[in-house]
């Protein structure tokens, strides 16, 4: 069984993905095998025109398919999920995330986001057919500290994602 992180921020210094690389560092440190997808990375024009022939994008979506679980992390946006992650998950088959469980983990410039990811994202995962919706987890900018490539969460963050990643362990081992 594998958990695949996927990040959706169209930045690698964004604070959604070092949380997001973070928390992929917490579990590979409790064996369990954790692979990556960064959305960004992949080809620009392949991804937009939706071009399901490109190595690039059935390699992608061969990661989705094969998970177990995935941590599926994002900016909040004008109060909704990345562009950049929509644009994905549009590529995924209708039953693309049957059976999977999924976090989804969001940072965001305001607490007014905090309902965000409940929803817009949750709704289109559902769609796709994730069995099993973890509680969301929304990190507001301010309790994320970034010094000398080293993150730090305060205290009720932290805490948040800590009870986020025992309820995907428990998930993933039920």
């Amino acid at each position: 069984m594998s958990i695949l992180t996927l990040s959706g921020s169209p930045s690698a210094t964004s604070k959604s993905h070092r949380v997001l690389h973070q928390l992929a560092d917490q579990l590979s440190s409790l064996g369990l095998e954790v692979d990556t997808l960064d959305v960004r990375e992949l080809p620009a024009e392949a991804l937009i025109r939706a071009d399901y022939t490109h190595p690039a994008i059935q390699r992608a979506l061969d990661q989705v398919a094969r998970a177990t679980a995935l941590v599926i992390a994002t900016p909040i946006y004008k109060a909704a999920y990345s562009g950049v992650l929509k644009t994905f998950l549009d590529l995924l088959p209708q039953d693309g995330l049957n059976g999977k469980i999924i976090l989804p983990l969001a940072t965001g410039g305001s607490l007014a986001h905090a309902l965000a990811l409940d929803y817009t994202l949750k709704p289109v995962l559902a769609s796709l057919g994730a069995r099993h919706l973890l509680a969301s987890i929304h990190i507001v900018d301010h309790q994320i500290l970034v010094a000398n490539e080293h993150l730090t969460l305060d205290a009720e963050a932290q805490a948040r994602l800590d009870e986020g990643l025992s309820s995907l362990i428990r998930a993933v081992a039920s």
